[in-house]
């Protein structure tokens, strides 16, 4: 008999709502359904990702600079490295989240996928 794996569970969605502000305040960032959760993409590259986790956690990945990588993998929870795509960090969301910080996080994401064009628009935190 086969196990049945938990329910992934939906994004808050005043939380998307967040994540949406953010993200469409960038140059042609649009919102997308993923296979599971919320995604913001710049033409066809993936700028974050939020979804629920089977283990009833809820995370946003997208991309970071290779020193920030690194940093990712050795501060722990609250943030992490995926599994998958060299550059790919993400960050665990939860009451806690420092909304600011993920801005930022965020933005520097945008401008590492978006073309240069539209990277060169938008104000880098420093």
């Amino acid at each position: 008999m086969a196990s049945r794996r938990p329910a992934r569970p939906d994004l808050p969605p005043e939380w998307v709502a967040r994540l949406r502000a953010i993200c469409e305040a960038f140059p042609d960032c649009r919102t997308e359904s993923a296979w599971v959760g919320v995604r913001w993409r710049v033409g066809g590259a993936t700028v974050a990702h939020a979804f629920g986790g089977e283990d009833q956690l809820f995370r946003i990945t997208f991309r970071a600079e290779p020193d920030e990588v690194m940093a990712f993998r050795h501060l722990g929870p609250p943030y992490f490295k995926a599994e998958w795509g060299g550059n790919v960090v993400g960050l665990l969301l939860d009451e806690e989240t420092d909304w600011q910080e993920l801005a930022e996080l965020l933005t520097d994401s945008y401008c590492l996928q978006a073309p240069p064009r539209l990277a060169t628009r938008v104000a880098r935190p420093t």
